[in-house]
């Protein structure tokens, strides 16, 4: 009852200085709004490389050809070819490794009807579906017997077929790829955008002996660009590597001491650094707004200060019909923590109106969690006590015969 009385005065005396009370809650409004909107945007950002690493797959890594030198001109890695198709097969028979899925790679031009679309072009095999973590979203997935006989199928991301087909259903379907004719099997499932900003969703997946013969011209037929490999557990990862290492070097009848012509890259420890990143990232987005909440409480103590001292007549007076030190201390702390609660909560609304504003524009990824509004509280509490106990204690401090003498 006491508290509700006290909390009536505290009101009372926010309302009777208005323009005051706004100024002082402006920094609580500017600190609590922009921790709600820089942690929804650093959330945002966690999430969607989250997303990206798992529709990558899991313990995988990427085993990719080497580098050739022409004319003294040292081309980069996946230049040579020097992984096979049976090197994709010797190593999934390693007793670490869960399926290992060969890729052959390059760009075409693909068309039905006036429709035409530039794309990347993989030949693949049927462990890369699994491999790659990617589902279909209609129609069926290519076979053993697809490979083997070097049949022109095709599997469609989900961008080419929207640029191809639109809101039609290209399963049955026949498209070109340079020139050739190839019927559509499949549609995949939407993966979104790679942790390198790449549109996963923007390929055409064929058989990879197809591929070889018949889309990219290469001078070694048995060639790929990268392996896929997924080991058996995130555990066996580290012997796995170590296991591939010397298979390859073994096949490739490399030296003691001579460098490798192959590259083995451990995606899931990748994936994981930019997880920690954009973590990290979040932190300091939240850690860097949070200093406007110490700026408000800043000006809240600062504002305190002022008015004990425009009220010590006032709290002379209540001391000396029976006010005890307790009194006068819950009184001004309560004034401090209902200023900062106010700020708080028109500050959660900016900072969740401004999250909205920013997705709207910029299509940024936003979270806004309960979370980061439940801590926008707690805080913006927390500094209303920590702030607003001094004035208090000041104010609870004064002897009765000195305040009201005070002019």
């Amino acid at each position: 009852m006491m508290i509700g009385v006290m909390l009536g005065e505290a009101w009372h005396a926010m309302g009777a200085n208005r323009m005051r009370t706004f100024l002082t809650m402006l920094g609580m409004v500017i600190g609590v709004g922009a921790v709600i909107l820089m942690m929804a945007i650093g959330q945002g950002v966690q999430y969607s490389v989250n997303q990206s690493i798992a529709s990558m797959g899991s313990n995988l890594f990427l085993v990719v050809s080497g580098s050739t030198t022409s004319g003294g001109v040292r081309m980069g890695g996946g230049a040579a070819p020097t992984l096979t198709l049976s090197d994709a097969e010797a190593i999934a028979e390693l007793p670490n490794i869960a399926a290992a899925a060969p890729v052959a790679s390059g760009t075409a031009q693909v068309i039905n009807g006036p429709n035409n679309w530039s794309t990347g072009i993989s030949g693949v095999t049927p462990d890369y579906l699994e491999v790659a973590n990617w589902e279909l979203a209609d129609g069926y997935w290519m076979a053993d017997s697809d490979v083997r006989s070097a049949t022109r199928v095709a599997v469609l991301g989900n961008t080419v077929a929207q640029n191809l087909f639109g809101d039609e259903n290209p399963v049955g379907k026949t498209i070109r790829i340079k020139q050739s004719p190839f019927i559509v099997i499949g549609v995949l499932a939407p993966k979104g955008q790679a942790l390198d900003g790449r549109d996963q969703d923007d390929t055409v997946l064929v058989p990879v002996r197809t591929a070889q013969r018949q889309l990219l011209g290469q001078q070694f037929q048995n060639a790929v660009r990268h392996i896929m490999v997924q080991a058996v557990s995130a555990e066996a990862m580290p012997q796995a590597e170590r296991d591939m290492n010397d298979l390859l070097r073994q096949r490739h009848r490399i030296r003691a001491g001579a460098d490798d012509d192959f590259t083995v890259r451990n995606m899931t420890a990748m994936a994981n650094t930019a997880a920690e990143t954009a973590k990290l990232m979040s932190l300091l987005l939240g850690a860097i707004a949070s200093i406007s909440l110490v700026v408000g409480g800043v000006g809240i103590m600062n504002i305190m200060l002022v008015s004990v001292t425009e009220r010590t007549r006032e709290i002379g007076i209540r001391m000396a019909i029976g006010a005890r030190k307790r009194d006068i201390l819950t009184q001004f702390l309560l004034e401090a923590i209902s200023i900062s609660i106010a700020g708080c909560t028109i500050g959660v609304a900016l900072g969740v109106g401004g999250a909205l504003l920013v997705n709207h524009l910029t299509q940024t990824p936003i979270v806004i969690t309960f979370a980061s509004i439940a801590l926008g509280f707690a805080v913006a509490t927390a500094v209303g006590v920590f702030f607003g106990y001094y004035p208090a204690h000041q104010a609870a401090r004064l002897r009765p015969i000195e305040a009201l003498r005070y002019q």
